[in-house]
């Protein structure tokens, strides 16, 4: 099979001839990877890592004072939000613009434009891989976290009960931007992408953020949007989200979401066997392979172990995708850790038997 087949055959929940692969790394982490491979390139990286998926993005190319790249000299950006951020790479938001608006000041807010990237090359990038690979695109769509920041956390909480039209104005416009920008990346690629791919952190260690009656209601109808929008295009949406949200995810399900990326395996109710267990034939699982203590603390041995035990419970009857618990290897990864997972997983991972299938 080719990465692309043994992807897609995986997302029609079948078998294929051996567990995918994926990996989301930190630019520094592929810097570090590409002088410890001593090879030139990131795509050389990734075929050492045998990973079966790449993945193309829009370009920005609206105004300077939003471009997250953007040095103003203070050590401060501003999101395409207007929100502006502080400290360590992407930042904390800094302030909450509409912490105290009123609908109608939401609605008159300078909202961000889809004219401010660039899509053109989409479909030439996504091709160069000569449909060997299976493609992930579209916006991050982080429609949970730009409210959050927008509002606040706590007073965006506290809105859900007090004042729900403003949290839904907020979520709407937020929504209208990213559902915008991804349809005209869906339409410049013309078919050349394959899998919808999103982000929305949802959990904490210990369960979700929100429960889920105001997830259903504040949260749902825009991830409808979305996933709707990737139906539209033929693309089935996989969705990363990191901590404990188990409870959320029959309503992730219902409302469109056919994968899960990420599965801290640290964190409540995220064991494999649990999440194989319960919903191992609704959705696929992609990740569970311990980034935060395991890959970076531990040593080959470890990372050999853990990687061969998720493999072995994950694998029968097909569902499974191996990747680390987070979209984003940090730079303090040991690069012997990763191959050690990925070279572990391609010896696990095989389709060689009845047991594995069934």
């Amino acid at each position: 099979m080719t990465s692309k087949e043994r992807v897609m055959a995986v997302f029609a929940h079948q078998i294929p001839d051996r567990v995918p692969m994926w990996c989301g790394a930190s630019p520094d982490f592929m810097a570090k990877a590409r002088s410890f491979l001593n090879v030139k390139s990131d795509e050389d990286v990734f075929l050492r890592f045998h990973d079966d998926f790449r993945r193309v993005y829009s370009r920005y190319t609206g105004p300077d004072r939003f471009n997250p790249d953007y040095d103003s000299g203070d050590g401060k950006t501003v999101s395409i939000f207007g929100i502006e951020r502080e400290g360590i790479g992407y930042g904390q938001a800094a302030l909450h613009p509409l912490a105290g608006a009123s609908v109608e000041a939401i609605h008159a807010y300078s909202w961000p434009s889809p004219d401010w990237y660039d899509v053109s090359h989409i479909r030439e990038d996504a091709l160069a891989w000569d449909n060997q690979y299976a493609i992930l695109g579209g916006e991050w769509c982080p429609i949970f976290h730009d409210a959050i920041d927008l509002l606040g956390m706590e007073n965006m909480m506290i809105l859900m009960y007090e004042d729900p039209d403003i949290v839904h104005a907020v979520l709407s416009h937020v929504t209208d931007f990213y559902y915008e920008l991804s349809k005209r990346v869906f339409e410049a690629a013309r078919g050349a992408i394959d899998i919808f791919f999103i982000g929305n952190d949802l959990g904490s260690q210990t369960g979700p953020l929100i429960g889920e009656g105001l997830f259903r209601e504040f949260i749902c109808p825009y991830l409808k949007r979305l996933t709707d929008l990737g139906k539209e295009y033929g693309l089935l949406t996989m969705m990363h989200c990191c901590g404990s949200y188990t409870q959320l995810m029959p309503a992730l399900i219902e409302n469109g979401i056919s994968a899960v990326q990420s599965l801290q395996p640290i964190t409540r109710e995220m064991q494999p066997a649990y999440l194989k267990e319960h919903f191992g034939g609704r959705l696929i699982l992609n990740g569970c392979i311990d980034s935060i203590d395991i890959l970076i603390n531990g040593n080959v041995e470890d990372t050999v172990r853990a990687t061969r035990d998720t493999v072995r419970c994950m694998k029968p009857g097909g569902g499974y995708i191996l990747s680390p618990s987070h979209d984003y290897l940090l730079e303090e990864t040991p690069v012997e850790n990763v191959l050690a997972m990925y070279d572990t997983c391609l010896e696990e991972g095989g389709y060689a038997n009845l047991a594995d299938i069934q």
